[in-house]
């Protein structure tokens, strides 16, 4: 096995130590998607059992949660992510994105420490944690706030070579849900620099019949594009199997038509129970193998 400093040397020997060229324009001129799987409904496995199920599934990638109850938490990025990347390169996998806490430089989520080792091992890419509005004030106001936090972000990951993504989610209370208020932040910076990790899950369920808007405004600068699906029970949307609630097919001929090429990463968050329970797992590797299969005939 090597040791961590190896495997930090190696992925930065590959990257020559060069900034990371824009995402979109690299990636876009694949001609069919990558597919990753956002393995958070997987954590809990031994590393090397996440790689081996991932791999026989059929992806090319993983979107890995170093977070607070992620795969690797960030105080023990430096030891634990290498050790992550190293059980799914030995299956010839690669981690597309990093799902993280980090929404600002600070020492809590170990901003720093998080992304550079991320970046020295080859990880192009990571996903914010969201903003949040406080009810009863401004909306404005909170958007100049956040304002200052973000752009000292994104010059900290442009400076490491890693692109920051941010993830439309939906309610009242997350800044970025109706895409537009987070949108006029964004333009502040380039593409390359700061990405959308856009949810068709979410902006179908903010959006309803203007959602195509939404994504239009977001297609000059998507870093990765989102599937899973839901269904309304009443008010509440709630997760389901892909293909049988309210995000339509006709998201990838939109996707297409606004010029996005990949990647793609399948969400399976629907899903009850825990990685403890063997037939859990096995139950949440046909659920995946299933939402998979629609998602290809989808991009088919």
């Amino acid at each position: 096995m090597l040791t961590r400093r190896a495997l930090l040397r190696n992925a930065a020997g590959l990257l020559g130590g060069a900034a990371l060229p824009s995402l979109a324009a690299a990636e876009g001129s694949r001609p069919a998607p990558q597919f990753s799987v956002f393995t958070k409904h997987l954590v809990g496995l031994p590393f090397g059992r996440v790689a081996d199920i991932v791999a026989e599934l059929g992806f090319s990638g993983v979107e890995a949660p170093v977070r607070k109850g992620g795969h690797v938490e960030p105080e023990a990025v430096e030891d634990g992510l290498p050790r992550l990347v190293e059980a799914l390169r030995s299956r010839g996998l690669s981690i597309t994105m990093l799902t993280t806490d980090i929404n600002a430089v600070d020492k809590v989520s170990r901003t720093e420490q998080v992304l550079r080792t991320a970046r020295a091992l080859g990880i192009p890419r990571f996903r914010m944690k969201w903003y949040s509005y406080a009810a009863g004030r401004s909306p404005w106001a909170q958007l100049e706030e956040i304002r200052p936090r973000l752009a000292e972000l994104v010059a900290l990951a442009r400076q490491i070579g890693i692109q920051p993504c941010y993830q439309n989610h939906s309610g009242a209370k997350y800044v970025g849900a109706g895409i537009w208020d987070m949108a006029g932040l964004m333009r502040e910076h380039a593409p390359a620099d700061l990405a959308w990790a856009f949810d068709l899950f979410h902006v179908t369920v903010e959006g309803g019949l203007s959602w195509p808007n939404e994504l239009m405004l977001a297609s000059e600068r998507i870093g990765m594009a989102y599937f899973k699906d839901f269904s309304w029970k009443g008010r509440v949307p709630e997760g389901c199997p892909l293909g049988a609630g309210q995000v339509a097919p006709e998201s990838v001929s939109r996707l297409r038509a606004a010029g996005f090429k990949g990647p793609v990463c399948l969400h399976v968050e629907y899903l009850k129970g825990s990685v403890s329970d063997e037939s859990h797992v096995r139950e949440a590797i046909e659920a995946t193998r299933r939402d998979l299969d629609v998602l290809r005939r989808w991009w088919a």
